[in-house]
């Protein structure tokens, strides 16, 4: 995994170089994914800002949330107007997690340019949402799941590959 964060951070200094830009990642693996190409890119560009949203009350599927769907805050401590953003995910699949923090995120401010990093891309689109930065592309089925897991959140590393009823 870190192999493939590596590579999306030089792609991102490889295009933009020094050039002021924003990080924001989706909770909450996003947020991870985003600190750790954040890292990296810092090291080489200190124009950079972070920033985390939760997309829980902007989705299309808030019925089937239930009522104990938990709400984390977002934060977006720099000037949306006029950003160049790029939004950070674990996993892309269907394309309306991403639909849905564009639509925060522009609630925000008009930015000048939104890019998407994806550490995963299952395919399957609903949405025409088509990721900047791809670690891994991994075609599945409806019927399988993909769980990335982080050290900071998981205790480990991981990508797992899940079929319907499978044990976590």
């Amino acid at each position: 995994m870190e192999h493939t964060v590596r590579r999306i951070a030089y792609e991102i200094l490889d295009k933009y170089g020094d050039r002021s830009m924003a990080f924001v990642g989706i909770h909450t693996r996003g947020v991870v994914f985003a600190d750790r190409v954040y890292q990296v890119v810092s090291e080489k560009n200190s124009c950079l800002s972070k920033g985390t949203l939760d997309i829980t009350l902007y989705r299309d599927d808030q019925d089937n949330l239930g009522a104990a769907a938990a709400v984390k805050s977002s934060a977006i401590p720099f000037d949306v107007q006029g950003s160049f953003i790029i939004l950070f995910d674990d996993v892309l699949y269907t394309g309306r997690t991403v639909r849905a923090a564009i639509d925060e995120l522009i609630d925000y401010g008009r930015p000048a340019r939104i890019e998407l990093a994806v550490l995963i891309d299952r395919g399957n689109r609903e949405l025409p949402i088509c990721p900047n930065y791809t670690g891994r592309y991994v075609r599945t089925e409806a019927r399988e799941r993909v769980r990335v897991r982080f050290r900071e959140t998981d205790s480990e590393d991981a990508v797992y590959l899940l079929r319907e009823g499978a044990e976590e």
